[in-house]
């Protein structure tokens, strides 16, 4: 690739925060690495592969991006990337229920666990915030700023949705694709009886509003 297109490569990059995200993940890696030399316990090993899938909607967000960038009028090329990252956008704040497994454990300092889980949780957090920035500065552009919010709000709540449906009842992402029926069947009991599933609404609207003042708080100084 030519210099002048590697410094647009990296200045894209750097717009969107890849770098201390990069380090952020590379220093939650290190910490699981130090754990299990340290203590031998197994418990914490699925927490790479969940950092792995909260970053596919970062990711696919930056795709939405350059395709949007490349070539603005054609908008059914925005719809694959753009489905990938709705799918896949609660695993990054689905990391803040890594605190699930904050208990005391002999051989590793309890310190120890609350720091790695927050530098999990916060990496997961701003994975997610950056995605649904980028998706919303596409959306503005094609139906306006009004429009743009309402995304944001439905995509918050749905994602509330997805991290009681992660947590709770253990599914995930692929499964709209695998098991479509499973998925659907069990969100339609709980629209259908809500006052039997309180635990869902309650999760649901919880995280849906601790991630909007978030993405309120983190997006303020850009939106002023």
């Amino acid at each position: 690739m030519h210099p002048e297109g590697l410094r647009r490569v990296h200045r894209f990059l750097a717009r969107h925060s890849l770098y201390p995200l990069l380090l952020a993940s590379f220093l939650v890696v290190l910490l699981l690495a130090m754990r299990l030399v340290r203590s031998g316990e197994r418990v914490f090993l699925g927490m790479p592969w969940n950092l792995f899938l909260a970053w596919i909607p970062y990711l696919a967000s930056l795709w939405v991006l350059r395709l949007h960038r490349a070539r603005p009028g054609r908008w059914w090329a925005l719809l694959i990337p753009s489905g990938l990252w709705l799918a896949f956008f609660p695993n990054a704040p689905y990391l803040l229920t890594s605190f699930w497994h904050l208990h005391p454990r002999p051989f590793v300092p309890e310190w120890f666990d609350i720091g790695l889980l927050l530098l999990l949780a916060v990496t997961g957090l701003l994975l997610g915030i950056l995605s649904l920035r980028a998706m919303q500065r596409v959306v503005e552009h094609y139906f306006g700023r009004l429009l743009g919010w309402l995304f944001v709000l439905v995509s918050l709540g749905l994602c509330g949705l997805g991290i009681y449906l992660g947590r709770f009842l253990r599914w995930n992402s692929w499964d709209l694709l695998l098991n479509p029926r499973g998925v659907l069947a069990d969100v339609a009991v709980r629209l259908a009886n809500p006052t039997d599933y309180a635990q869902t609404y309650g999760v649901t609207l919880l995280f849906a509003a601790i991630l909007l003042v978030c993405y309120l708080t983190l997006t303020s100084r850009e939106q002023a």
